[in-house]
């Protein structure tokens, strides 16, 4: 039961966050948007993880994988943002969550054995993401848009990657503030030496909120999988379905019946794939 719930929450979170910081940045840009989110994170784990203290003993294989996770997951976040900021919701959430895929290709590159169902699937999701990505007469959703959520996904597949190599050695918090503290260190401070950290008031309670629902979604899905990853896995890919869902009603995003397709492609086959990982 608690997989179930742990899993669940996930996606509600993720998909929650994924539409508050499509809004935010179709008001103030995606740079804005995750120096916010960043910091919003940043102010909720820090104090827990300042009072956990540092965790000892870590081997330099274990540090490159803490900064290939923080900035795996920057970049991802950034590079997802300006995608919904071009494009569709309901577009750009199924291919940012072949993150799992894509972590998994790059345990085989890794020298981890494939087996066939999970090939059949990997392909079955890039058929998946052509699809979805087909753009005529759609009026809001452009190429950019998907290259964009594509490489966003591929940022968030090497920060999985690289979190579950490392995430054994570490407390659950250290697990969730890298991301926090490379975006602080690499966005936001920057971006405030240059004077351009102002926000928008509209856009206040988006960013909060996206914040938020970042750090209880890993939180969420981190308990959840210690109880039963597959079930964990399985429930928590679904946030891009709760996204698709919520976009069509919220934001009124229409699509053809061949993206219809390949989005269902993609989540289907992402499910399967996040349980047969597991």
């Amino acid at each position: 039961m608690l997989a179930i719930i742990g899993g669940l929450g996930a996606a509600v979170f993720w998909a929650t966050g994924m539409l508050c910081a499509a809004r935010a940045s179709r008001l103030v840009g995606a740079r804005s948007v995750l120096n916010w989110v960043m910091i919003v994170g940043f102010a909720v784990t820090a104090p827990i993880a300042a009072a956990q203290g540092i965790p000892q003993g870590l081997t330099a294989r274990e540090v490159a994988g803490i900064c290939i996770a923080g900035a795996g997951n920057v970049a991802g976040l950034l590079l997802s943002y300006e995608a919904m900021r071009r494009g569709k919701v309901s577009i750009v959430a199924p291919i940012t969550s072949t993150e799992g895929a894509i972590a998994a290709a790059l345990a085989v590159v890794a020298g981890e054995a494939l087996d066939i169902p999970s090939a059949v699937l990997l392909t079955a999701i890039a058929v998946g993401v052509v699809l979805a990505s087909l753009t005529a007469a759609t009026g809001g959703h452009t190429l950019r848009a998907t290259l964009l959520a594509s490489g966003a996904a591929a940022s968030f597949g090497a920060s999985l990657f690289a979190t579950a190599k490392v995430s054994v050695a570490l407390p659950l918090i250290w697990a969730v503030i890298p991301p926090r503290l490379f975006g602080v260190a690499l966005v936001a401070l920057p971006s405030l030496c240059l004077g351009r950290l102002g926000i928008r008031a509209a856009a206040v309670p988006f960013v909060v909120v996206s914040g938020l629902c970042e750090v209880a979604g890993f939180t969420s899905f981190s308990l959840g999988a210690r109880h039963g990853i597959a079930v964990s896995s399985v429930l928590a890919s679904q946030f891009a379905a709760f996204a698709a869902a919520a976009a069509f009603v919220l934001f009124h995003e229409r699509l053809r019946a061949i993206q219809i397709a390949g989005i269902v492609t993609i989540l289907v086959c992402v499910a399967f794939l996040s349980a047969i990982r597991a």
